[in-house]
């Protein structure tokens, strides 16, 4: 079985995107699922562009990562600037990883037009940038920017490109469709003529404004290349680049190709492509193929009737496989298994109770459409089962809470919040400030928990997303607040949903105060004794 190599650019290419803003420790947080996925390459950043780029390679160097190289991303030297004095390419090196992708022209026009420069002195950048990166012992992959376009309107430059990266000791030429406008069988023709002419291990890495992006990917393994790269959910700039939660399991499922370690890995799929997608605070495309919501979703009768004697009558694949599940709508059957295996999974027992199962069932099924998603509330769907389950005590009952904002003349404003709760027998009033509301609510909240349950001090929110689920109804739209905690050794996220953004985030701040310590603390103490 022939092996094809992933590099995933979401951390530096799906960054361009509309819409997408990631912070150093997402982007860690990112790199250690990609890794877990069993990615080859990790492309992080731009170190020569930006000082978060920068930050996140310093970061990276603590990360422990079992499959992927780190990859940094620069640009062949400037036109007349000996490579040894280049800054980005230094920030290249600098950035301490084991691979490098440099991107070089590849299109004369884009060289006498956009650079205005010789189209010899690109020549010579490519072949300078990629000696000088090799003589540091780095693994390089060059970016062939704009190839295709190029080599349909001038063959012999675009060649000579790949043969100038070649001769200089490339470990990699991507051939790059940049702005997307390629047909597959375009691609898979071009890439077999590169291999025949230069004998230089081949990339793909194409975008996705004719919706071809991954056609074109898999286009090209067919003609040879071995190495793919791509985004998850096929994030990028303009349309998108190559969607690896798609590429993967085509390689793999269906074409027959090897490109993760195990077919094992194959199952992290679906929370990775979720997870990604929380973490960049996109909407979910519930439509996308393998790892959407609804790509194993069956409403119609006649559809439901057969999966339920043999799902392969209406799917191409077991969804298992890809770490995706099963559903039927609108269907008192709809989903009944799936919940009954995940209260096992907690541990709790589930004999003799389908009624409440199926209660439990039809609550999940109106909290989701209120807006609520559990994929990445792994905390708030753990008590929400508890909860429903009767097998849940609760550590502190909140029976009354206040919050208020003072807006000052100058734009500052300061929040103020008021608790009363009941924690082992006691009830216990005080009060707070904050820098603003959710603060303030998370700020007396510890007030009044510390003196009962000195853990929390171990505890803090790392993270605090909002996204609006109905634009529509504009400043009334209800939103959904995801807050990430840890102590330094967990981490759990939890949910809120309301047309306040106060009241979603006081729900998420009270799953997570509530799970951690009633189900981590224990844990916790479990181990240690």
């Amino acid at each position: 079985m022939s092996y094809v190599y992933l590099l995933d650019t979401t951390l530096r290419d799906g960054t361009q995107g509309e819409g997408v803003s990631l912070t150093v420790a997402d982007k860690l947080k990112i790199a250690e699922k990609l890794d877990d996925l069993g990615v080859a390459y990790i492309e992080g950043g731009f170190p020569g562009a930006n000082p978060k780029d920068e930050e996140f390679f310093r970061a990276a160097r603590s990360l422990r990562l079992k499959h992927a190289k780190l990859t940094a991303f620069g640009s062949t030297r400037r036109p007349g600037v000996r490579v040894e004095d280049d800054a980005g390419v230094r920030a290249v090196l600098d950035a301490s990883t084991p691979a490098v992708a440099i991107v070089g022209k590849a299109w004369d026009f884009h060289v006498t037009d956009a650079l205005r420069i010789d189209l010899d002195e690109n020549l010579a950048m490519i072949r300078d940038t990629v000696q000088y990166l090799k003589r540091f012992g780095r693994e390089v992959i060059f970016d062939a920017e704009h190839f295709f376009d190029g080599f349909k309107r001038n063959r012999a430059y675009a060649l000579a490109t790949v043969r100038a990266a070649w001769e200089a000791g490339v470990d990699w030429v991507a051939l790059c469709d940049t702005n997307g406008g390629s047909m597959p069988h375009e691609i898979h023709d071009i890439v077999a003529q590169v291999i025949q002419e230069v004998p230089v291990q081949v990339g793909i890495h194409t975008h996705n404004d004719c919706e071809l992006a991954v056609a074109n990917s898999l286009a090209a393994v067919q003609a040879g290349a071995r190495m793919v790269h791509g985004t998850i959910n096929g994030i990028g700039e303009r349309c998108g680049n190559a969607n690896l939660a798609s590429v993967i399991p085509n390689l793999e499922l269906k074409l027959g190709y090897s490109c993760l370690p195990s077919r094992e890995h194959l199952r992290l799929l679906t929370p990775v492509a979720r997870f990604v997608g929380e973490v960049c605070n996109l909407v979910a495309h519930s439509y996308q193929p393998f790892v959407g919501h609804s790509a194993f979703a069956h409403k119609g009768g006649i559809h439901v009737s057969a999966i339920q004697r043999n799902p392969e009558t209406y799917e191409h694949i077991p969804p298992e496989l890809v770490g995706n599940e099963r559903r039927v709508l609108l269907s008192e059957l709809s989903g009944v298994s799936n919940v009954l295996a995940q209260a096992q999974a907690f541990g709790i027992p589930t004999e003799g109770r389908e009624a409440e199962l199926r209660r439990l069932l039809d609550r999940i099924k109106q909290m989701e459409h209120m807006g609520y998603q559990f994929e990445g509330a792994e905390a708030s769907q753990e008590l929400l089962f508890r909860r429903a389950l009767n097998d849940f005590t609760p550590p502190f009952r909140v029976l009354a809470v206040r919050v208020d904002t003072d807006v000052q003349r100058q734009g500052e404003s300061t929040s103020q919040a008021i608790i009363k709760l009941e924690v082992d027998g006691d009830i216990v009033h005080t009060v707070s400030e904050g820098n603003g509301p959710v603060n303030a609510l998370d700020a007396v909240l510890r007030k009044a928990l510390a003196p009962h349950r000195p853990e929390i001090r171990r505890m803090h929110l790392t993270d605090y997303k909002v996204r609006v689920l109905d634009e529509k109804d504009a400043t009334a739209a209800r939103v959904r607040v995801l807050i990430e905690s840890t102590d330094g050794e967990h981490v759990w996220r939890t949910v809120g949903v309301s047309e306040n953004v106060i009241a979603a985030s006081w729900e998420a701040l009270v799953d997570s105060f509530q799970y951690y310590l009633a189900l981590v603390v224990p844990s916790q103490a479990l181990v240690e004794a």
